[in-house]
């Protein structure tokens, strides 16, 4: 019996999914468009135009890409746009969320000042822009890149980190202000009819979560967040909330930056050793590591499996360089795992023992 609930635990059925009250078909794995903003490395045109390819080559329409004014000052819209028209992409047969919170503006300083050392080769900077008038310039702006492609889906990108700038109570009271007009702005697209659905994209959850009771969301993706390293309770009881309610949720950075599959990063900051917090991290490494190897399975297919695990989960977000990879992670978010290897996570206090959807 266990063995049954165990193998049933991961959808296997690559169908589109209904994306929460936005009437659109979403596919279980999104792709994430940072790689086209050139993000730590400038790829080709050609080897960007080959990755898109793929995507199209490897999963039924409509493909979902996830992308942002932020991802290469534009310049990720820009080639998603390009790439989309020479490949001869029908419009109905992709689905668009742009991040809106940065604007392009002229590069006037030897790099961009608004994440130096990030985007490589890029020809513009960016300016943030997270108010009523603000955001729809940003909308804009995306529509313009994106040419005859259209976002269906737009949020603010990471209003946790806005209002994390915050000087002291009042300054991030107004902060929330404009977030707050933000989302009167996308909420009138939406009415509209220009925008099919209104959602947020953060890493901190709580800030979703307060972010809700103030806005109309109709998805919400998170970064970091819901893992297999990180599932508390709380959190849990949240994403319960959202699916009673039909909010779609996009669960994403399910391997925190690569920390889960070796990397020497977590949550984009570099692990020490040294650090007592860190230390544990890279001992709950070590113990999910082996415990996989036991099983004959990844540490990527088993984080990426954990992430669709709750019912309220419509896709996950992933993304790669590589076109000779879309396929394996597209298996990871599709496949079932061995059977008793959940319980095994369990015994070893890997995954919390009372998580119910396991």
């Amino acid at each position: 019996m266990r063995c049954e609930v165990e193998c049933r635990s991961v959808n296997t059925d690559l169908t589109h999914r209904r994306f929460g009250r936005t009437g659109l078909q979403m596919p279980r794995v999104v792709f994430g468009a940072t790689v086209l903003g050139n993000l730590f490395v400038s790829l080709s045109d050609e080897a960007k135009r080959e990755l898109i390819r793929e995507w199209f080559t490897r999963m039924p329409a409509p493909i979902a890409i996830d992308s942002a004014g932020k991802y290469g000052a534009g310049l990720s819209l820009e080639v998603i746009g390009r790439e989309l028209d020479r490949l001869g992409i029908d419009p109905a047969d992709v689905i668009i969320s742009n991040k809106l919170a940065w604007r392009r503006i002229p590069l006037t300083t030897p790099e961009p000042m608004f994440e130096p050392g990030v985007w490589i080769d890029i020809h513009h900077d960016a300016v943030q822009e997270i108010n009523y008038d603000g955001i729809l310039r940003c909308h804009e702006d995306g529509c313009r890149m994106l040419g005859k492609y259209r976002p269906q889906l737009v949020s603010v990108h990471d209003p946790d980190e806005y209002l994390d700038a915050a000087s002291d109570v009042a300054d991030r009271n107004r902060r929330l202000d404009d977030i707050r007009g933000a989302y009167r702005a996308l909420q009138e697209l939406r009415s509209a009819g220009e925008v099919s659905g209104v959602g947020v994209g953060a890493k901190n959850w709580k800030v979703i979560r307060e972010l809700d009771g103030h806005c109309d969301f109709d998805w919400v993706m998170m970064a970091n967040s819901f893992t297999v390293m990180n599932h508390p309770p709380e959190l849990v009881e949240y994403l319960d909330t959202l699916a009673e309610r039909n909010v779609a949720l996009i669960n994403s950075a399910l391997t925190h930056g690569g920390f889960l599959v070796g990397g020497d990063f977590l949550d984009y900051r570099r692990v020490d050793p040294n650090n007592e917090a860190d230390a544990e991290r890279l001992l709950w490494r070590e113990k999910f590591t082996a415990t996989c190897a036991r099983f004959e399975a990844s540490p990527f297919d088993v984080a990426v499996a954990f992430g669709v695990t709750h019912p309220g989960v419509s896709s996950v977000a992933l993304s790669t360089s590589r076109p000779e990879r879309v396929q394996s992670m597209i298996d990871a978010a599709t496949k079932s795992l061995p059977p008793g290897i959940w319980s095994a996570l369990k015994d070893q206090h890997l995954v919390d023992a009372d998580y119910r959807y396991l």
